[in-house]
């Protein structure tokens, strides 16, 4: 499986199905969401998304094994096909079980949450000697307060959906099986709105959050070739290659 897509009135329902890889992002994945996405860009009769992974997981990020440097890329969307997209259609991610490291950048990439409860959060990467490199390091503390955000990025820990919902990352806190069911429901009172007020608020909104886009993936680039240049990358990937404890040096 891959990606899939189906239509619910007004709404596109973007599936990655790719469970036995933990839903792991790699080009192929990359390339669904992206096509799926440009058809809601692109389509006037469709006015909200969704984007959600299966029962028991959303995405675990990137597909490490095809592409260490989890470059799976798109045109218009950028990684993931959807981290770097302009967009004025409303996105929402449904999330059932774990959503890891660039699976969160997924969600964070997108306008409202909806979870179940068996659902979490996490960016992991630094128990890999790694950071996030698709839009974490800065979007984690827009939508959630700031020292939270750094518990996030220092430890690698994950947030509960019941953490996330009281802290406002999460709208809707859904029973397991129903956070699409859940997604819907938003969508409807979505599109009972107008669609063209909808799009012009969305847009004066992501103008206004996002003007430090642009230094956020500065400071990004930066925080990766610090960590290229050192022992501890080379000893966090082997260690999670071959499934044991990292050995770190701090070199």
């Amino acid at each position: 499986m891959g990606v899939s897509t189906d239509v619910d009135e007004r709404v596109l329902v973007v599936r990655i199905e790719r469970e036995e890889k933990r839903n792991a992002v790699d080009q192929a994945i990359a390339d669904g969401i992206g096509a799926a996405l440009d058809r809601l860009d692109d389509d006037p009769d469709l006015w909200v998304g969704i984007i959600t992974g299966t029962s028991t997981v959303f995405s675990a990020g990137s597909d490490l094994a095809s592409s260490r440097d989890g470059s799976a890329r798109t045109e218009r969307g950028g990684e993931y096909g959807v981290i770097r997209r302009d967009r004025e259609k409303p996105l929402i991610a449904a999330v059932e079980g774990p959503a890891l490291g660039g699976g969160f950048e997924i969600v964070l990439a997108c306008d409202l949450v909806v979870a179940a409860t068996t659902a979490s959060f996490g960016l992991p990467e630094v128990k890999r000697g790694l950071v996030p490199t698709c839009g974490g390091l800065f979007r984690t503390p827009r939508a959630l307060p700031l020292n939270v955000a750094k518990e996030m990025l220092l430890t690698g820990d994950r947030l509960s959906p019941e953490r996330a919902y009281a802290l406002g990352l999460v709208n809707v806190l859904t029973e397991p099986d129903e956070a699409v069911a859940g997604a819907l429901a938003l969508a409807a009172r979505i599109c009972a709105a107008g669609p063209v007020g909808a799009r012009a608020s969305l847009r004066a909104l992501e103008r206004t959050v996002a003007e430090d886009d642009e230094l956020g993936w500065d400071a990004t680039v930066t925080a990766t070739d610090a960590i290229r240049a050192s022992d501890d990358i080379r000893e966090g990937m082997a260690a999670f290659f071959e499934k044991r404890e990292p050995r770190w040096t701090g070199r």
